[in-house]
């Protein structure tokens, strides 16, 4: 019995045994099963991780060039409709061409005292005031020629009064828009004619400067009226001229036209960067370029300028004008296209043939002094700045010089 049993035994041992040793085993490769999904699923979300990451940057570019494209086309939307809105403003506020046309509000430089013109090196200049209608005063200044510069140390104004009356030539300029009498580039002319001999004789319009009263048209040219009529009154035979510059060729046009009617004409007129008529030189203005091809560009903005009042009719004046004239343009000028100019002489010379005329036999055509100046635009004289030229001097010395009547080209 006892043998029997011990193989018995022995069996279930070693069964036991196998037993125990598999079930070890496959715990064993239950464990490296279950490391291995572990390793797999910690590498899955190790290269997740990287690639969310990339996505939500591509998500966060999109969403800046999204925002940004929208802060554009907002930022276009609103250029647009301010650009569309000006031409209605303009249309319903007529004031506010006249305010660009005149642009008296823009006082260049600043800070400078107008009472006190020898603070622009002027020490032979004289600052007064005169007063053309009610409630309108006008500031003068009146700079003798250099020669006298020493005796007119601590003169009043009654002596600069006097001192017209002795002989050398007036020049009574007439500046352009903006600024005031004291602008740099006007104060530089005032000391080159001043140099040749001539007493200049300048004002600010009313509304301009230190001058007292509303702009118009109208205004000015009855200021430069009344300043003409009081340095007539001071001047005896001495000769007057008139100088007129950019806007303030319009001006000059408009009083000699008046000095012409009443048979009382200047001894020359001289227009400096003269335009046709302020239309066409709207229409031709820098400024004008964004909107010159706008359809109904003449309904927005240049009959709003007509129904104020505002013409400065050169090409007209031009037709009533009969005295000599120079006109001095330079080819580069951007704000008065060259051509204007040639136009103004082309309206000149029409009235020298219509006088012409009507005087024949009794005048020659040379009797009416003509003579057109172009400043190659190499010299960059540009709009204002002719003064420059050393050819000036000779240019103003051989046109108002000369007492024999001439026509030149």
């Amino acid at each position: 019995m006892r043998k029997r049993t011990e193989p018995v035994t022995l069996e279930h041992e070693r069964c036991a045994a196998s037993g125990s040793s598999s079930s070890g085993s496959a715990a064993a490769a239950l464990d490296a099963d279950c490391s291995l999904k572990q390793n797999l699923r910690l590498a899955g979300k190790g290269t997740a991780e990287p690639r969310s990451a990339s996505d939500a940057g591509m998500k966060r570019a999109l969403g800046r060039r999204k925002s940004l494209w929208f802060r554009l086309r907002k930022i276009l939307l609103c250029v647009l409709g301010f650009y569309i809105a000006i031409p209605f403003l303009v249309k319903l506020c007529p004031g506010i061409q006249a305010k660009l046309i005149f642009l008296n509000f823009v006082r260049v430089p600043y800070f400078i005292d107008l009472k006190k013109p020898q603070d622009q090196g002027l020490n032979h200049t004289c600052n007064y005031y005169l007063q053309p209608e009610d409630d309108v005063t006008i500031g003068v200044w009146h700079t003798i020629p250099s020669v006298w510069w020493k005796n007119a140390q601590g003169k009043d104004q009654m002596w600069y009064e006097d001192a017209l009356a002795s002989n050398h030539a007036i020049i009574l300029y007439l500046h352009g828009n903006a600024g005031t009498r004291g602008g740099d580039h006007r104060v530089e002319l005032y000391k080159v004619l001043s140099s040749l001999g001539y007493h200049v004789v300048t004002f600010d319009y009313r509304g301009w400067g230190d001058s007292v009263g509303t702009p118009s048209e109208r205004g000015m040219t009855y200021d430069a009226l009344h300043v003409f009529d009081w340095i007539k009154a001071r001047s005896g035979d001495n000769p007057v001229y008139i100088w007129g510059h950019s806007l303030g060729t319009g001006v000059a046009t408009n009083l000699v036209r008046r000095l012409c009617e009443r048979e009382t004409p200047p001894d020359a007129l001289i227009l400096e960067s003269p335009f046709t008529n302020i239309r066409e030189e709207a229409k031709s203005h820098p400024f004008s370029v964004i909107y010159r091809y706008f359809p109904g560009f003449d309904w927005f903005f240049l009959d709003p300028i007509t129904s104020s009042g505002i013409k400065f009719a050169n090409d007209e004046n031009m037709k009533h004008i009969s005295c000599p004239l120079l006109i001095l343009h330079a080819e580069d000028d951007p704000v008065v296209p060259f051509h204007l100019g040639r136009k103004v002489l082309v309206a000149y010379e029409g009235r020298c043939q219509e006088l012409y005329n009507i005087a024949a036999p009794s005048r020659s055509f040379r009797d009416f002094k003509v003579q057109f100046i172009p400043f190659h635009s190499d010299l960059g004289y540009r709009h204002k700045y002719i003064y420059k030229s050393p050819e000036l001097p000779r240019i103003l010395r051989e046109f108002l010089g000369k007492s024999e009547p001439e026509r030149q080209h």
